[in-house]
C-alpha cells in the first residue's frame, strides 16, 4: 500500500524507510533505521528525482504508480549512482520503457558499469538548465559528496535543492518528512553529524566548494536522497555543514576514547573526567572495545579536544585504539587539541605510536606531557593527572581558531572534479580522481 508525502503542490516524497538494515554500507549501524528518498514533480511532464534502494523497491513503485495516476514518467534525474538511490534504475525504465535518464557524463559512464540496459539519456554539464512544464531546472555538480559523478538540481521555480547525499541523514522517518515536524536537535542532530563525518567526511574541501555554490542560490526546500527536507532553518542546518566541512568544532569539551582490558586505563580515563569536570568542563567517554568508531569519529568532529588512553598492547597500540585512530586520520579530522595517556606494565610504547599516528591530521595540537600509567593509578601519579587537566583546561579556554585548512603555501583546485592539490605542484601531476593534468588545475592563493 502506497505511502507518500506531500511537499508542494506539484512535488511529492515517493521513497521509502529501512528499519530491518542493521548496517549501512556494512559499516555503519543503523538502529533507528535509514530513509531512501525519491520525489517526483508532477505535472503535463513528470520528473522524478533519483530511485531507492533495493531494499525498499515494492513501496518506492507503489507509491510512483500511485501520484502518476496511470500517467508516463518522462524523466527521472541520477544525481548519485550509489545502489542505495539507484539499485531500481533498471527495473523502473523496464516499468516506464519510455523514461528519459537525466544525468551528467560521469554519471552516464558509471550507469554503465551497474547495468546493461540501453537507457535513454539527456546528458546535461554544470550551470546548464531545463525547463519541464514551469520548472526551470539548473543543474551543479559535486564531486566527491561522496562520489566523483554527484550532481545536485536547482529548481528555480520551487526554490528547492535536490542536493544528493549532501544534507543527510541516518533514521528513518517515522511519518514526518520536514525537519521542523520533530526535535531534529534532539533526537536526529548526532545522526545528521553521525552520517556526514563518516560518509562525507573525508571531502571537507570538496563539501565547502558545493556549498559555496549553493550560498548563491535562494534556497527554501532542501531535498536530500536521506532524511528529512528541511523548510525552515535552512540556514541553521548548512552551517552545521561549513562547520563539519571546514572541521571546526561545534562545542568547547573534551571526547575521551578509551581502551582498556582490565579497567586501569579505563580508572584514569575516568578520574581525567571527573577533574575536568569539577572545573565545568563538559565532557563525554567512550570505551572504544565497545562503541562502534563512527559514534566516536562523529563526536571528534563535534568537540574541539580529544583525550587519548591506551594500553600497551603486543609491544603496540591496543587494536581497537589503533583502529579508531586509523578511521579519524582516514576521515581527515583536522585542528583539534589532543592529550594523550598510555599504559605499560613493562615497555610503555602505545603513546608515543597514538602520537605519531594521530599527528598526520592537519592542524593538530598536542596539549600536554605525555602521561604513563604503570599498570594502575598510584598516589604519586596524581599531579601529573593533575597538571594534565591543567594544561586541557588551559588549552579549552585559549580562543578556538576558525581555519577550514592548515595554511599552505599553494592550493590547486581541478576545474573538472573539484578535487584539492595542497602544496607545489609537479608539471607531471595527474589528478588522482578524475586523471586530468595539470594544465586543468587553477591554482588559488
Amino acid at each position: 500500500m502506497y505511502i507518500t508525502k506531500k511537499i508542494t503542490e506539484d512535488l511529492v516524497w515517493v521513497g521509502g524507510n529501512d528499519r530491518r538494515l542493521a548496517m549501512f554500507e556494512g559499516v555503519y549501524a543503523v538502529p533507528n533505521g535509514v530513509s531512501y528518498n525519491a520525489y517526483l514533480l508532477k505535472g503535463d511532464k513528470t520528473v522524478l528525482f533519483d530511485t531507492v534502494d533495493k531494499a525498499v523497491s515494492k513501496i518506492f513503485f507503489e507509491n510512483l504508480a500511485y501520484e502518476l495516476n496511470g500517467k508516463e514518467l518522462d524523466y527521472v534525474i541520477v544525481h548519485h549512482v550509489e545502489p542505495d538511490h539507484s539499485a531500481t534504475l533498471e527495473e523502473l525504465a523496464l516499468r516506464y520503457p519510455n523514461v528519459t535518464v537525466i544525468c551528467n557524463a560521469k554519471t552516464q559512464s558509471l550507469i554503465g558499469q551497474f547495468f546493461s540496459y540501453a537507457f535513454n539519456y539527456k546528458i546535461v554539464s554544470e550551470g546548464e538548465s531545463l525547463t519541464i512544464n514551469d520548472h526551470e531546472l539548473t543543474f551543479i555538480n559535486a564531486p566527491m559528496v561522496h562520489w566523483p559523478e554527484v550532481m545536485m538540481t536547482y529548481d528555480k521555480t520551487l526554490k528547492a535543492l535536490f542536493s544528493a547525499d549532501a544534507f543527510g541523514s541516518f533514521g528513518a522517518l517515522n511519518g514526518a518528512i520536514f525537519a521542523d515536524q520533530v526535535d531534529f536537535d534532539r533526537d536526529y542532530l548526532d545522526e545528521a553529524r553521525r552520517y556526514y563525518t563518516n560518509i562525507v567526511g573525508k571531502y571537507g574541501a570538496q563539501v565547502n566548494m558545493a556549498l559555496k555554490k549553493a550560498s548563491n542560490l535562494d534556497i527554501k526546500y532542501l531535498c536530500p536522497l536521506h532524511g528529512f527536507v528541511w523548510r525552515k532553518d535552512i540556514g541553521y542546518f548548512i552551517d552545521k555543514y561549513q562547520k563539519w566541512a571546514s572541521y571546526i568544532p561545534e562545542e568547547k569539551g573534551v571526547l575521551i576514547a578509551y581502551a582498556s582490558i582490565y579497567g586501569n586505563t579505563e580508572n584514569v580515563a575516568e578520574i581525567v573526567s571527573a577533574k575536568l569536570n569539577d572545573k565545568g568542563v563538559k565532557t563525554v567517554m567512550f570505551d572504544v572495545s565497545v562503541t562502534p568508531p563512527s559514534n566516536i569519529i562523529s563526536q571528534a568532529f563535534k568537540f574541539s579536544n580529544i583525550v587519548l588512553a591506551s594500553p600497551t598492547y603486543n609491544a603496540g597500540v591496543f587494536v581497537q585504539m589503533e583502529a579508531l585512530i586509523s578511521d579519524l586520520t582516514e576521515h581527515n579530522l583536522q585542528n583539534r587539541k589532543v592529550s594523550i595517556i598510555e599504559n605499560g606494565s613493562w615497555a610503555p610504547t602505545a603513546g608515543k605510536l597514538m602520537k605519531e599516528a594521530f599527528a598526520k591530521c592537519k592542524g593538530t595540537e598536542f596539549v600536554g606531557n605525555l602521561l604513563t600509567i604503570r599498570s594502575s593509578v598510584t598516589k604519586e601519579k596524581l599531579a601529573e593527572i593533575d597538571q594534565l587537566v591543567d594544561d586541557i583546561y588551559n588549552a579549552l579556554n585559549e580562543k578556538i581558531e576558525e581555519k577550514t585548512q592548515t595554511e599552505v603555501k599553494e592550493k590547486w583546485v581541478c576545474n573538472i572534479c573539484g578535487y584539492t592539490h595542497e602544496g607545489a605542484m609537479p608539471e607531471d601531476f595527474i589528478c588522482p580522481l578524475c586523471k586530468r593534468p595539470k594544465k586543468d588545475f587553477t591554482m588559488q592563493k
